[in-house]
């Protein structure tokens, strides 16, 4: 399988260049200004790319696809997953597999299992639920078979997600850093969101939920965390950061020398809680909450000024049906599709704040988790050698997300009616075309596990 993509303009981080790139079998083999398609085999297939840009496959570094919860699972499956990624160029995702709380191992390959259907290429997050015995054996097992990410719960106290004693958690974190595996943090102060419960006397509609799970919690679990890693001399890695007090948390952390990676996504960017009012409340509701319109301006303002290094989705997806069944706070099903609409929106935030480059959108949504979760330069890149997963995307192109124009099974967008500008035409992934002009190519079972790189 050959491919000759001529014409298009090729964009990586460092870069923006007219160039011609040349791909055989699963990886890209020739990256040069003009290359003859009569100089290659004859059967090289040729794709003219004029008025296109070339992207690096992108990177969903947030998801849960099938994911059992509550009793119920989410709306896309692996196999629906990976198509609505295909459609907005993303060809790796990020995934999360649960702590049995007997081997970390043993979950992790019991979500590889899981995870075979999937279309697309996939790592994961690996959940750490509480210290054990023998944890440093299980947490180098963990490492030794690929998974190179921990995830840690400052909150869920009652579903057994928190680790509640501080030196426990700065036990895992030290093993953690030892062994080169990368800390990501939910961050929500479990206290603050116990004793905001304990004394409430409001009602528990959605729009309670911001009120339940407030700003501070999250500022309060990023200090608290950071301040572990301060004291171990490593990284912590924040998911979906939220709020303009968590972004003063980051800010404090990094002035006295830490280093946080921060990611968010773009409903804390382009949504806030007015969307929790009114019967389609439920479908806005997830954990943390929506905030408000000054908290969506600090965070933009932070990703135009580098302070936030990723943007991923959390795509969690219910159906519209599972959605609006409550509309209790308590009991809704917590989570929104996604993963599609990253690149258009960020493409969109970038064109009209006229501040961000499409090499630095290329950054936040595939280089930099490419990076930062050990899957660079194979993933994140267009070098010469490197794994063919390549996005033909118009940059010009205009159109309206809906519900028609999306394809989760889940059958809503959060971003109902918002014209965005960017649209893939094509989503290669290890030189096979997997997307196409409206047509989804991907087969069942083609993803591969990715074995991250760590020292």
């Amino acid at each position: 399988m050959r491919t000759l993509i001529k014409g298009g303009l090729l964009v990586d981080t460092e870069w923006m260049r007219h160039q011609d790139i040349y791909i055989e079998g699963s990886k890209i083999r020739r990256v040069a200004p003009d290359i003859n398609p009569a100089s290659l085999p004859s059967d090289t297939q040729l794709i003219h790319a004029e008025g296109l840009c070339v992207l690096p496959g992108i990177i969903d570094a947030h998801t849960h696809y099938h994911l059992v919860s509550r009793g119920t699972v989410t709306a896309d499956s692996f196999a629906e997953g990976s198509r609505l990624a295909a459609f907005g160029g993303v060809t790796t995702v990020v995934d999360f597999a649960d702590d049995d709380k007997i081997s970390l191992k043993g979950s992790a390959d019991a979500r590889r299992k899981e995870m075979a259907p999937m279309a697309i290429d996939y790592a994961l997050h690996q959940g750490v639920y509480g210290y054990r015995d023998d944890l440093d054996k299980e947490l180098a097992e963990l490492a030794s078979s690929g998974v190179g990410t921990l995830k840690i719960f400052t909150t869920y106290r009652d579903v057994g997600y928190l680790v509640e004693k501080r030196d426990e958690l700065k036990a895992i974190f030290s093993m953690a850093n030892e062994l080169g595996l990368m800390v990501t943090v939910h961050a929500e102060d479990d206290g603050i969101i116990t004793e905001i419960g304990k004394g409430w006397k409001g009602t528990y509609k959605p729009a309670d939920h911001a009120l339940l799970r407030p700003a501070s919690a999250e500022a309060a679990a990023i200090r608290y965390v950071g301040g572990i890693a301060e004291e171990i001399g490593m990284p912590v890695y924040i998911v979906h950061l939220s709020s303009k007090e968590g972004l003063m948390a980051v800010r404090e952390l990094r002035a006295r020398g830490v280093k946080v990676i921060a990611e968010t996504t773009p409903h804390y960017l382009f949504l806030d809680k007015s969307k929790l009012e009114g019967e389609k409340g439920p479908l806005y509701v997830m954990t943390p909450p929506l905030r408000t319109k000054e908290d969506n301006e600090a965070l933009q303002e932070a990703l135009l000024d580098g302070e936030i290094q990723v943007v991923a989705t959390d795509h969690c997806s219910f159906t519209y049906e599972q959605k609006l069944a409550s509309d209790d706070c308590r009991t809704i099903y917590p989570g929104i599709p996604g993963t599609e609409e990253l690149l258009p929106l960020i493409h969109t935030f970038s064109l009209v704040t006229g501040r961000l480059s499409l090499s630095q959108v290329v950054n936040l949504i595939s280089t930099g988790p490419a990076k930062y979760f050990g899957l660079y330069p194979e993933k994140g890149s267009l070098e010469e050698g490197t794994d063919a997963d390549i996005v033909l995307f118009n940059p010009d192109y205009s159109w309206t997300l809906s519900k028609d124009s999306i394809h989760s099974a889940s059958g809503y967008t959060a971003y109902e009616g918002m014209t965005v500008t960017g649209k893939v035409v094509m989503t290669y992934l290890r030189g096979r075309l997997i997307m196409g002009d409206g047509l989804y190519l991907g087969v069942e079972g083609d993803g591969r596990f990715l074995k991250v790189r760590r020292k």
